[in-house]
């Protein structure tokens, strides 16, 4: 089962009118986290380090509907935290659907068998299942043994009930590309996922573990020896472009406004990987945001990213400038030896600032206090 056609129009009706209307700035996929609360304690991420007092927010079904519309990308990532665990999930997918806008919840399949019957199979909804490799690989990844086996249950019931399923796997440091292909090969044919959404693992500032990430060479590389084990059979849920990219084969910049994120604290900027401070509007992110200041080559905390939340809009709005070029490398293998694209200049990248959202940062230090006064 490939992308419903009724999707691959919408989204290209999407894209030809940005074109048309001659804008360079546009949102594509929004990245909505309606809380931050998790039932997985990750090694690569670091959301649940939060107090009590930031997990337990909630955006309610009213803000995200609202943030839906008034961002207007065609697609919806909903992550978080866990979006199971959010009493109105149900609600939120069905405003948003409603609006004829794609949604992918993105879940650790944990409770989505308990809670499957709340959702209605539609081209609008996919569920978008982590999976970072095969059994061993992710209970590792995900701190928990048995989580791979209830994800893949969970798969096999979404798709008899006639959901879209896909599987999003982040690459680590360390892993044979062999394991990978073996995994994707698995997820492509025996789970019959609609498609596999790789990227490589970023150490953004909160991940308490940052020595699995990789760097922009080794992703090269390791990309590269993955694509050379690929099978007709392999179904990614990316442009061919981007997958491109990872190979080391296009030279592309970010395009943070691409996947803008909204979450428990407002409009996040610039991207959904830094959180540079927070507005309380998506005009305001997008007329206010220096976006000439983020990206790689430009600034330090950029400087090892390839994921698709960065690079994806950047293909697609490539695809759509350069259709030939782009159905050229759809039709044939991902070049996987001979010289790499020219790397971006680091020449003029400024040094990394570290600025808090005050909100989080006002929180943490009342935490500390009360420990302190509570210890004394």
């Amino acid at each position: 089962m490939g992308v419903p056609l009724i999707q691959q129009a919408r989204i290209g009706a999407y894209l030809m009118k940005q074109k048309l209307s001659g804008n360079t700035r546009y949102p594509l996929v929004l990245m909505l986290e309606p809380l931050f609360r998790c039932n997985l304690a990750c090694a690569g991420c670091g959301k649940i380090d939060y107090p009590d007092s930031i997990l337990n927010r909630r955006l309610s079904a009213e803000d995200c509907i609202a943030a839906s519309d008034e961002c207007g990308a065609p697609i919806v990532s909903i992550a978080g935290g866990e979006p199971l665990l959010h009493k109105e999930i149900v609600k939120v997918v069905e405003g948003i659907t409603a609006r004829k806008r794609f949604v992918y919840l993105c879940t650790n399949a944990l409770l989505l068998k308990k809670r499957m019957d709340d959702f209605k199979p539609s081209p609008y909804l996919t569920f978008s299942i982590h999976l970072d490799g095969d059994k061993e690989h992710h209970d590792k990844a995900v701190c928990q043994d048995g989580v791979f086996d209830k994800a893949v249950e969970a798969i096999k019931m979404a798709r008899e009930k006639g959901f879209r399923v896909t599987c999003n796997t982040t690459l680590f440091d360390g892993v044979p590309p062999e394991r990978i292909a073996d995994f994707i090969e698995y997820a492509s044919t025996e789970l019959g996922v609609e498609g596999v959404t790789v990227a490589p693992g970023f150490a953004y500032e909160r991940a308490p573990l940052k020595d699995v990430f990789l760097g922009r060479q080794k992703t090269k590389q390791l990309f590269r020896d993955l694509f050379k084990l690929q099978k007709p059979s392999w179904r990614f849920n990316q442009s061919s472009l981007y997958l491109d990219f990872l190979a080391g084969n296009q030279t592309y910049e970010c395009t943070p406004w691409g996947n803008p994120t909204r979450n428990v604290f407002g409009w996040q900027r610039p991207c959904y990987l830094l959180n540079e401070g927070t507005v309380s509007t998506f005009k305001e992110l997008m007329e206010t945001t220096d976006w000439e200041a983020y990206g790689t080559g430009r600034y330090e905390k950029c400087a090892n990213c390839m994921m698709h939340c960065g690079y994806e809009a950047t293909a697609v709005a490539d695809t759509v400038a350069h259709p030939l070029k782009a159905w050229a490398v759809s039709r044939k293998p991902i070049k996987t030896d001979g010289p790499m694209a020219p790397e971006v200049s680091f020449e003029n990248q400024r040094a990394a600032e570290y600025v808090f959202d005050k909100v989080v940062e006002t929180e943490v230090d009342r935490v500390k206090a009360e420990k302190v006064r509570v210890a004394s």
